[in-house]
């Protein structure tokens, strides 16, 4: 299907965007039980500062979204700014994602993952009171759509995407592959990313292929969610969200 200024493909997750590379639907993900996650319930991003007028009005009017999670620090995102922020219609939320600074040191992954892991699992534990709230958003039915964001949509955006569908029972090999899905569009993305100044330099410290996803990290996050605290569910519990929020969390993003 192809409209002014975006298309949708690739089985309908891809979600093409003239200001934006790395947007994508979470639904028709496998679930353990055998079903399938619902399209239309939650899109993740990359940066969206750079949208077009007809990129918002599809988002906001053709996909109906009514939501933004901005994973963004509240610096960066003041310096870049959002295409989404001011829509009457479209309720924004900041909820930032830092490690405060201290990356685990005891992740046992292998080389090239060993870093990353650890640092996704320190997002966990220097910002569990914004990733909950998330969650509670992304709970909530009357805030559907939701889009959420942080600047590549890769790695706090991916923290954040593996422990909500890891909650609701989405097979952890369906995370993974939604995790590398980022790698088709490293190029185009990180070209965006480096005409900013806020990236420019992160960017080019470090050649291309070491900012694609590799699938290994991910698995490996996954191992240690479940390893020290018993899984995405019960971190989420043991960080105030309850139950009914989980049982909301999956009525609204499983198909019935």
């Amino acid at each position: 299907m192809s409209i002014t200024g975006a298309t949708v493909t690739h089985s309908r997750r891809w979600i093409e965007l003239e200001g934006a590379d790395n947007t994508r639907d979470l639904g028709g993900l496998a679930v353990a039980d055998g079903g399938r996650t619902r399209f239309g319930r939650l899109l993740r991003a990359g940066t969206l500062q750079d949208l077009t007028t007809d990129d918002v009005r599809y988002l906001t009017e053709d996909l109906g979204v009514r939501t933004v999670v901005d994973l963004r620090m509240a610096d960066e995102a003041a310096r870049e700014g959002s295409a989404l922020s001011g829509i009457p219609a479209v309720r924004y939320f900041s909820l930032p994602l830092s490690s405060t600074g201290n990356v685990r040191s005891d992740i046992v992954a292998d080389g090239a993952e060993m870093d990353i892991v650890g640092h996704y699992v320190a997002l966990l534990e220097g910002s569990a009171a914004n990733i909950v709230t998330a969650a509670r958003i992304f709970a909530d039915d009357t805030r559907a759509p939701t889009i959420f964001h942080c600047a590549a949509g890769k790695d706090r955006t991916g923290v954040v995407v593996a422990l909500a569908l890891s909650a609701v029972g989405v097979r952890p090999e369906a995370i993974v592959a939604d995790y590398a899905a980022t790698g088709e569009r490293t190029g185009p993305l990180l070209d965006r990313l480096r005409r900013s100044a806020t990236y420019a330099d992160d960017i080019n410290s470090k050649p291309q292929q070491e900012h694609a996803p590799r699938p290994g990290t991910m698995a490996a996050f996954l191992e240690q969610v479940g390893a020290r605290y018993g899984g995405a569910g019960r971190w989420l519990a043991d960080h105030g969200f309850g139950e009914d929020g989980l049982s909301l969390l999956r009525a609204k993003l499983l198909c019935p």
